[in-house]
């Protein structure tokens, strides 16, 4: 990673001053919060002796049979019998390697959706004192259609980015490795869920950004503006979780994960929903932050005397744009994300005022609206931050006017 600039200069200093004592004390957070040992559950979590063989689809038949309760029909009533899908297999991994196999495919499967040769996987239960060994269908096998398509987008991005892309891409994969292996484990062990996502987000955008873009002073006020960003970010998420009352159980998954973690007064999944707040906002947080320090260095090259208050207003017109478009992307990103539960929604007419204020959309709307404006505070503030960065400049000012004044030497 090479610098900007060679030489040192004041507000290198200042930077400096700012970011080296937050990098240090998120180091020592997250030595502090690191999980020590196995992460404990509160919950009893029963273990059965389960493998996840691959298999390919030899045949299918369509059946009639009886129907459950997850049947029932938007009236209300449950059919008799429903139609079902017999699939029949032959395992190509673990220990029932070749075995020939019959299962029932996942409700509202066709036969078409099922053809011949397409590779799935499958449970296998082991054969016990009391119970035969079983296989039921798990889930389609989409190892390889993924790792295609993640090839795509890496090549992709190489080709267009080359070396800054691949820098990218590697900040990326260190950034999974951090949540992995710091934040996820430290959630289960317990640990405040808010220090834990400030602390691990701090570390990746350190990672991120100037693995990506290099160690520079326009990189470091990308990386201050993100910090500012981050922080009014988990200071509004306290305070709306708290005056939303968010409590995080929404579902039966999340009351389970609760109990699991010992806390079925939800307070851990309140935890849990703030740190996801902070989680969520570094990549749009990174782009605006990048771009507008970019917008204020491309137009300082431009008009070398422009003066900070030019700087700052030139740069925000930029940003203002930037905030409509990052406005209209997060709200889309949401309405699709979520588009099987808004046509549930329209399916049972159910009121719009209670439908958004309900637990499962308010904590949506939180987490949106406080992502957005962090965000939207932070394109001001790291436009000013660069523009008091970018004009603090004084020996790259002369050198500036000594090259506009050598050719008119030369000349007489």
């Amino acid at each position: 990673m090479i610098s900007n600039r060679a030489t040192w200069q004041p507000s290198t200093s200042v930077l400096a001053g700012i970011l080296v004592p937050l990098a240090v004390l998120a180091i020592v957070g997250m030595i502090a919060l690191w999980p020590s040992g196995d992460s404990a559950t509160h919950g009893e979590i029963v273990a059965v002796d389960t493998e996840y063989p691959a298999a390919r689809v030899t045949g299918t038949a369509a059946e009639r049979c009886e129907s459950s309760s997850e049947d029932r029909l938007a009236d209300g009533t449950i059919p008799a019998q429903v139609d079902c899908l017999r699939v029949q297999a032959v395992v190509s991994s673990g220990t029932g390697k070749g075995q020939a196999v019959e299962v029932w495919a996942t409700a509202g499967l066709r036969a078409q959706d099922v053809p011949i040769g397409t590779r799935i996987t499958l449970e296998h239960y082991g054969a016990t004192a009391g119970e035969a060994e079983a296989w039921a269908w798990h889930d389609f096998a989409r190892t390889l259609p993924l790792l295609v398509l993640a090839a795509a987008f890496a090549a992709v991005t190489i080709a267009v980015a080359r070396m800054r892309g691949l820098r990218a891409l590697i900040g990326l994969a260190l950034s999974f490795v951090v949540i992995a292996s710091f934040m996820l484990p430290a959630l289960l062990a317990g640990e405040n869920a808010l220090l834990v996502g400030l602390v691990g987000s701090t570390v990746i955008m350190y990672v991120v950004l100037y693995l990506a873009h290099g160690l520079s002073r326009r990189t470091s006020t990308a990386l201050l503006g993100t910090m500012a960003g981050l922080g009014v970010t988990a200071g509004l998420g306290v305070i709306a979780a708290s005056a939303a009352h968010i409590t995080g159980v929404t579902s039966e998954d999340s009351f389970r994960l609760a109990s699991l973690l010992g806390q079925s007064d939800s307070t851990a999944l309140r935890g849990i929903f703030l740190c996801g707040v902070v989680l969520a906002g570094l990549g749009v947080l990174n782009d605006v932050t990048i771009t507008q320090a970019s917008a204020v260095w491309e137009l300082r090259s431009a008009d070398p005397e422009a003066t900070r208050r030019d700087l700052f207003t030139q740069a925000m017109r930029i940003g203002r744009d930037h905030i409509a478009s990052t406005v209209y992307t997060i709200a889309f990103a949401y309405a699709g994300a979520s588009l099987p539960l808004l046509l549930l929604v329209e399916v049972y007419q159910l009121p719009l005022v209670q439908t958004l204020t309900s637990g499962e959309f308010a904590g949506e709307i939180v987490r949106t609206l406080v992502g957005s404006i962090g965000l939207v505070l932070a394109i001001p503030l790291t436009t000013a931050i660069a523009a008091l960065v970018v004009t603090a400049d004084p020996q790259g000012a002369l050198r500036r006017r000594h090259r506009e004044t050598v050719p008119l030497a030369h000349h007489h």
